[in-house]
């Protein structure tokens, strides 16, 4: 790759998506289609491509439009999961964390340390409880074979140490803290991205803006959505990835939605935080509220958990309950509580939860296990549900090898635990790429690139909007490879602008004076 290039054959472009949607809607029969392209689907068209299928990925929106842009952006190592006793789940959380943060995405998951303050609401039972978990998970890290120098071990802290990792924790009554580690993805969208463009690279047809009107075992009724055209795709194996809209596609499937809400706060109302902060929940044991600095100027505070009735909405509301419950929460352990005026922007992402319940169920959708399923309906299509962000490989392994054996698909066995995504290199190399580690942590080795276009015209160095780090050169490399096709896929997802409605607004004529800079786009 060349300082002004992109990877081979890992472009997405407009021009890309129109010549490959008339390939696959030609009459060509696929091996694979894959409907859906968050994080689990992205993983199943690369691990299907990985394994020399020739495969289709369609979305009917964008890359990550759905629950994978809406996470906390923690790669857990499963400790939540000991608690339950779901063992199993707590091991391959553990293991997947580990092939992210030291094979296929160091340059995108690295450790991120967390205070927990103990503070005179956190009795000495809690404080003790959390620490053997804390410790608990640290055996999880070795059982899952991940270095100690990619993840240290927890330790405590005095009053001072915890005031300093956490300056806006109130001081009074602060008898020290517990710091521990967990993984922590720079962006859950652009981990998709990257998945997505690896895919592309190994020859998997990736279009957004196409959506799966109707599924069968051999193809699935599509319309462009960008020209309103209806068409065919042919595939000898279907694999149904569309989380929380996985019933509206497959018969039989049941999802019971969990909604967790994010509250966006400005960077300088919390201070230098260099580290996140668990708050627990009052009257809970194994609960907490997260408090995740962004590096963007911008802190998100989360997380609920709560289930949600009726029809699954594209882009989720955040109610008012949820706010003033994080802000209670938050103002438990603080000096100075936020007020809500203070909340400028708030987002709420839908986990899809597979309701497997019989005779009951749980009382809550936090009880709900985070297992996986793989189901194939009568007619062959195959569904993956369940699961989470930090476990999306397995999925997606599970999902390729079902389908292949439901549909006598010859494939090689996956390749995808030891398979770099776009962008990965080893820590010492990223260290040494001549570009700024903002950016080197969200694109790795084409950061140089990045940076590169910037160096040739200064205009798009300038940033999109004052005061945030985001420059005009990302949205030109969003358009020409990274398969932005709009304002909303340059400023909600591929960066993330948009999550602060004025934000939004200021960005949105750097936004489209780049989409038409772009216009003539090549492949």
């Amino acid at each position: 790759m060349s300082h002004t290039e992109a990877a081979p054959g890992s472009s997405l472009s407009a021009h890309r998506r129109r010549r490959e949607l008339a390939e696959a809607a030609g009459g060509r029969t696929a091996d694979v289609l894959v409907v859906g392209l968050g994080a689990t689907g992205a993983g199943v068209a690369l691990d299907a491509a990985a394994r020399g299928l020739d495969v289709v990925a369609v979305d009917a929106h964008d890359l990550a439009f759905g629950t994978s842009r809406w996470s906390s952006k923690l790669i857990h190592g499963g400790l939540r999961y000991l608690a339950s006793a779901q063992f199993d789940v707590a091991h391959e959380s553990a293991v997947e964390r580990g092939v992210l943060m030291t094979r296929t995405a160091p340059h995108l998951v690295a450790a991120q340390p967390f205070v927990l303050p103990l503070t005179p609401l956190v009795s000495r039972a809690q404080a003790s409880l959390a620490w053997a978990g804390f410790r608990a998970g640290d055996m999880l890290r070795l059982a899952a074979r991940t270095p100690r120098q990619v993840l240290p071990a927890p330790r405590r802290l005095s009053a001072t140490e915890a005031r300093h990792l956490a300056p806006s924790v109130r001081a009074a009554g602060l008898r020290g803290g517990l710091l521990s580690w967990d993984g922590r993805v720079t962006d859950d969208a652009r981990l998709v991205t990257a998945l997505a463009r690896t895919a592309a690279a190994r020859g998997a047809r990736v279009l957004t803006r196409v959506r799966a009107l109707e599924l069968t075992g051999t193809g699935a009724r599509v319309r462009d959505e960008l020209t309103g055209e209806v068409g065919e795709i042919r595939a000898r194996a279907v694999i149904n990835a569309t989380g929380v809209w996985a019933g509206t596609l497959a018969d039989g499937i049941r999802i019971r939605p969990s909604r967790g809400t994010h509250l966006v706060l400005r960077s300088e109302r919390l201070g230098a935080l260099p580290a996140g902060l668990h708050i627990p929940i009052p009257g809970e044991t194994n609960r907490f509220v997260l408090v995740l600095p962004q590096g963007d100027g911008r802190v998100y505070v989360g997380l609920t958990d709560e289930p949600v009735e009726g029809g699954i909405p594209d882009v989720p509301e955040v109610p008012e309950t949820d706010i003033g419950f994080l802000l209670d929460v938050l103002g438990s352990a603080l000096d100075v509580p936020v007020g809500r005026d203070e909340v400028v922007g708030a987002f709420a992402g839908l986990r899809p939860l597979l309701d497997a319940s019989a005779g009951g169920s749980p009382d809550r959708t936090s009880d709900i296990s985070r297992r996986h399923a793989v189901l194939t309906s009568p007619d062959g299509v195959t569904t993956v549900v369940g699961g989470k962000l930090t476990t999306y490989r397995r999925m997606a392994q599970d999902a390729v090898d079902a389908a292949a054996g439901a549909r006598g698909l010859r494939a090689a066995p996956s390749p995808t635990a030891a398979l770099p995504l776009i962008g990965a290199a080893a820590p010492e190399r990223l260290r040494t790429l001549p570009a700024p580690r903002r950016l080197v942590r969200r694109y790795g080795t084409e950061a140089v690139v990045v940076h590169a276009l910037a160096a040739q015209d200064p205009t798009l160095a300038e940033p999109v909007l004052p005061g945030h780090p985001v420059t005009r050169a990302e949205l030109l490399w969003a358009v020409h490879h990274e398969g932005a096709l709009d304002e909303s896929d340059l400023l909600d997802r591929r960066t993330r602008v948009g999550v602060v409605p004025e934000d939004r607004t200021q960005a949105l004529p750097a936004a489209r004076e780049i989409l038409g800079r772009a216009a003539p786009v090549h492949p």
